[in-house]
């Protein structure tokens, strides 16, 4: 069996479908991506890509058809003004990989299209060639929601290839049925790919103290630097704990002098940076969310924008973590986030309820059985 996969040259959307095509991959099927550039952390995983697009970046694509300078942080924006605007701007980034994934899955001979539903193109390309697909999802929200946001942007693409509307897809979630995603698809155990990186090998052994990671995601810090967390840090200097700053190679200086306790590393693979960790400080992000939730860690998020907020609110309303702005960071709230044992039990509840889910090796003769349909 054949499976192609696509999706937005992004981490938080590419790196979630990287375990369900190990998955198929070990099970003897052929998987080739399709994507665009940048295609450097999908390279890292080790699938063949036939690259798609034109070769220009989502901020390329949004900067060169607004005007507009790309912003990240809107915290006086509702859910679906976020989601319409995202909608827009991926329809755009979209339009120039019809071509070239039409080429990719008919030329290959796809039996199946596995897809994120930012991806606009996918929805049509599965129609016009009668493929059956997938949308894997990449956190709580819907997918088939977004996949109807981008067709009402992707009008003129469907009209040109004589199609009438997105083919109807099987909703692949990785999250608990708590936590939200599409009802009565397919639902996945969430494993995390978080890239390659190397480990430092202190990170290894747990720490005489509670040890609280702290990251902005893959993107955050590309846009608005590392100003969400200032008021943490300077907080952080009278609590208890040892933080670990994994922010990659962001710019510290808007941070100051660094209190001893906080400590600056280098990338380092996330999934394995919270197996020596008490709990995790975030944006909100889908992926560090749900990274975080398979570990079993507490969780506070700084919601920024994108769907963080739609994050923060379906992970604090299971108990397994608070949700605070920026500016609002103290002492108390951070010493909470180490010792508030109501807080790890129901961390602790998630991450089994994750465990109890079907594998991405368990799923795949779901998805084998839809590609045979």
């Amino acid at each position: 069996m054949r499976i192609l996969f696509t999706g937005p040259p992004a981490a938080g959307h590419l790196f979630p479908m990287i375990p369900t095509a190990q998955a198929l991959r070990a099970a003897g099927h052929e998987v080739l991506f399709a994507c665009s550039q940048p295609l450097n952390r999908l390279r890292e995983a080790g699938f063949p890509i036939v690259e798609i697009g034109d070769g220009r970046s989502i901020r390329d694509v949004f900067v060169e058809s607004t005007g507009e300078e790309v912003r990240y942080v809107s915290p006086d924006t509702s859910t679906d003004e976020i989601l319409d605007r995202a909608a827009r701007v991926f329809a755009l980034v979209s339009r120039s990989t019809v071509d070239g994934l039409m080429e990719a899955a008919d030329s290959w001979r796809a039996d199946l299209l596995v897809y994120d539903s930012f991806q606009a193109s996918a929805a049509l390309v599965a129609a016009k060639l009668k493929i059956p697909s997938v949308i894997q999802n990449f956190g709580v929200t819907s997918g088939l929601q977004m996949v109807g946001r981008l067709a009402a942007n992707f009008t003129e693409a469907y009209e040109t290839y004589g199609v009438t509307g997105p083919a109807e897809p099987t909703a692949l979630d990785i999250v608990p049925a708590s936590l939200g995603g599409d009802p009565g698809g397919l639902r996945m155990r969430y494993v995390p790919y978080n890239g390659g990186g190397i480990v430092p090998a202190g990170l290894l052994r747990r720490g005489t103290r509670p040890r609280v990671a702290v990251t902005l995601g893959t993107v955050l810090t590309e846009i608005d630097g590392v100003r969400a967390i200032a008021r943490l840090i300077e907080a952080a200097a009278s609590v208890d704990a040892e933080f670990l700053l994994a922010v990659g190679d962001a710019d510290l200086a808007p941070l100051g002098t660094l209190p001893d306790n906080v400590r600056p590393l280098p990338w380092v693979p996330l999934a394995e940076l919270l197996t020596a960790s008490d709990a995790l400080i975030h944006h909100g992000g889908s992926g560090t969310m749900l990274t975080a939730l398979q570990a079993g860690l507490p969780q506070l998020l700084l919601p920024q924008g994108a769907d963080h907020f739609t994050n923060a609110s379906a992970l604090t309303a299971t108990g397994a973590a608070v949700s605070s702005a920026s500016d609002d960071v103290d002492d108390a709230l951070l010493t909470r986030l180490t010792t508030d044992p109501a807080l790890r039990e129901a961390a602790a509840r998630l991450r089994a309820e994750n465990a109890a889910l079907p594998s991405p090796a368990e799923t795949v003769p779901a998805l084998e059985a839809l590609a045979a349909s």
